[in-house]
């Protein structure tokens, strides 16, 4: 299991009349004992492959693979691969299954323990896959999503890998399975070469708490597999939520993840009628590691002098319909006339504000590369190299690969006018990676 620690970064001083309070929560989750282990088979789950223990774990893993007919060729025969390595390291207190997904899903191994045996049988039926037929991947979510509930106490993660768009069905259609696979299990999304679409997948792993992004040529599949199937397995604390209080008449400007990933939750939060002022924000599943989160408040403004508790952040876990308090920290708002206290912008505010505008502005950029309005993506993308030139070495590297660079504090770029695809989707779909603030202010 994981310990939690929690720390509010905030300047708590405000101007007189101001009622825009910032913060950044971070969260520290260390590795504590090893969970227990029980026997049997989960609830509800199908009789297992021949020769299951039927043995209990943390994880249950589910792997979707495309197998459309652009599929066909290296890509199939790498993926095949990849699947069954990825099988392979599965612990064998684990369950897995894998669905095969084209213009329809086809389970190909149900719900199972991860017994040597099965991980065999699971082998020999990846390996006869054929590819054919279109892309519908709200019905393989749809069948990851049946498959993981057979196991209501288990981690519920899903690797998802495409090739190409999801054209066999109306957009409406993706949207609502991943609405309904909200708060079942997490995916990642990963895209082979350049015939798929960067919005899609970062739809799916946005709404479903996960990763995205390119796996450039077919032969690069199983190591991105192997880290991202470690990464699923170190998970210990399933169903985390960011509880945040505020105050009578306050109200949440807006709750983000910012690192290690950008993502907008704050049209996800859980309210109670009965306590209006509590809002939970999912965080998903964590193992040992470090998470910021940028939250805003609007309160009502008290007088200079004043001091007050701006809001109270909780992190909740929620194990067999109980509610467990992991760790705590507190919003602060002073309200001041002196400006030498209330100008000053907190550092880790500043960062991942920082942060959020350039994922926004590279996404922009390249939209209105694509539509060819040259103008507005040189002025997008200048702004993008003049942030990440300051805080974000990683993706200036990708930057540096789709403008030519003349000043990076001026923001003044050129667009490369022969760029690669693969760059384009890298520096797309790596947007929202952020680098983490390097010494954070408490309050």
């Amino acid at each position: 299991m994981s310990t939690f620690s929690v720390q509010v970064a905030q300047n708590p001083y405000l101007a007189r009349g101001t009622d825009l309070v910032h913060a950044v929560v971070s969260i520290v989750a260390s590795s504590g004992p090893a969970p227990s282990t029980g026997s049997g088979q989960a609830p509800g789950a199908p009789p297992p492959l021949p020769g299951s223990s039927g043995g209990r774990g943390g994880l249950a893993e589910a792997i979707l693979l495309d197998c459309s007919g652009s599929m066909d060729g290296e890509k199939l025969r790498y993926s095949k691969q990849a699947v069954q390595t990825a099988v392979g390291l599965l612990r064998e207190d684990t369950f897995f299954c894998v669905v095969a997904g084209n213009d329809r899903a086809r389970v190909l191994t149900p719900l199972a323990i991860a017994t040597g045996e099965n991980k065999r049988i699971a082998a020999s039926w990846v390996e006869d896959l054929m590819a054919s037929g279109g892309t519908s991947m709200s019905t393989w979510l749809e069948a990851a999503r049946a498959e993981l509930q057979k196991a209501p106490d288990f981690i519920h993660h899903a690797l998802l890998l495409t090739d190409g768009k999801n054209e066999s069905e109306p957009e409406s259609a993706l949207k609502a399975a991943v609405h309904r696979c909200e708060g079942q299990f997490q995916c990642d999304a990963r895209g082979v070469g350049t015939d798929w679409v960067p919005d899609q997948l970062r739809m799916i792993s946005g709404r479903l708490l996960g990763t995205v992004d390119i796996i450039r040529s077919p032969d690069q599949i199983e190591d991105d597999f192997r880290a991202v199937i470690a990464s699923a397995m170190s998970k210990s604390v399933a169903d985390v939520s960011l509880r945040l209080w505020a105050p009578l008449g306050a109200e949440v400007e807006f709750c983000r993840l910012v690192y290690p990933e950008n993502l907008d939750l704050t049209a996800r939060a859980r309210v109670d009628p009965a306590n209006p002022q509590v809002r939970d924000y999912p965080t998903g599943a964590w193992g040992e590691e470090k998470r910021d989160y940028h939250v805003a408040l609007r309160v009502k403004p008290g007088n200079v002098g004043q001091r007050m508790c701006a809001g109270r952040v909780s992190l909740i876990s929620r194990q067999a319909g109980r509610e467990a308090k992991l760790s705590e920290a507190m919003m602060l708002a002073v309200w001041t006339d002196d400006e030498m206290q209330s100008a000053v912008i907190n550092p880790a505010v500043a960062h991942y504000t920082g942060q959020a505008e350039l994922a926004d502005t590279i996404q922009q950029g390249l939209k209105a590369r694509a539509a060819g309005d040259e103008q507005r993506a040189t002025a997008l993308l200048g702004r993008a190299v003049q942030i990440a030139s300051e805080s974000n070495p990683e993706t200036m590297k990708l930057l540096r690969k789709v403008v030519q660079v003349e000043d990076e504090k001026q923001g003044t770029v050129k667009l490369i006018r022969t760029v690669k695809k693969e760059d384009e989707f890298a520096l797309d779909t790596r947007s929202t990676k952020t680098v983490r603030v390097k010494k954070p202010a408490s309050n």
